[in-house]
């Protein structure tokens, strides 16, 4: 990935809510690949630089994103569940709907890489498949848009001030076990 200048520097396994949120940008970014692809070559023959761009990203959100659902399903939100404060109720409720989005929006993957494979291995896509393939990338801009502004402006904070130390630095060596990366120093 290229440096850019005055960019945020990637988080590490330390602060993993930090990592959480970089793996949203990358989750914007690949979408808008996937977006701009079916747009510009609405199913039609793909360019070299398309058919690079639709396999990387249908490969992050198969390979990758399955990783960064699992960091908040099964290291994040269990403890946020697990601290009994009438502060965190409210925070609670919101983590119950964020994993209903998960699951709705894994269909909607689903769905997805099966035509970007099939667009990848036939160089075309039927028109009504074309067309139903930027009806769910826009269906899934929109779904990201709304989770990942949930995530950020209140279950991230609600997470950082609720979580001891030792409970962050859990949660981010299960991410790096995840990933078959030793823990943080």
């Amino acid at each position: 990935m290229p440096i850019v200048i005055g960019a945020k520097p990637e988080s590490h396994f330390q602060d993993p809510l930090g990592l959480l949120t970089d793996c949203h940008r990358r989750v914007e970014g690949f979408l808008s690949v996937l977006s701009k692809v079916a747009n510009q070559a609405g199913g039609g023959a793909l360019t070299q630089e398309q058919r690079a761009a639709l396999e990387t990203a249908l490969r992050y959100f198969k390979e990758a994103a399955p990783k960064h659902t699992a960091d908040e399903e099964q290291s994040l939100f269990p403890r946020l569940r697990a601290i009994d404060r009438p502060d965190l109720h409210e925070i609670i409720e919101r983590v119950a709907a964020l994993e209903k989005n998960h699951t709705e929006a894994e269909a909607d993957h689903a769905e997805v890489d099966r035509l970007g494979r099939e667009w990848l291995s036939a160089d075309r896509l039927a028109e009504n498949d074309a067309l139903r393939l930027v009806q769910l990338l826009a269906k899934l801009s929109g779904h990201y848009q709304s989770h990942i502004a949930i995530e950020e402006r209140e279950v991230f904070p609600a997470a950082a001030a609720a979580l001891s130390k030792s409970q962050r630095e859990a949660v981010g060596a299960e991410m790096a076990a995840r990933r078959g990366l030793p823990p943080a120093p």
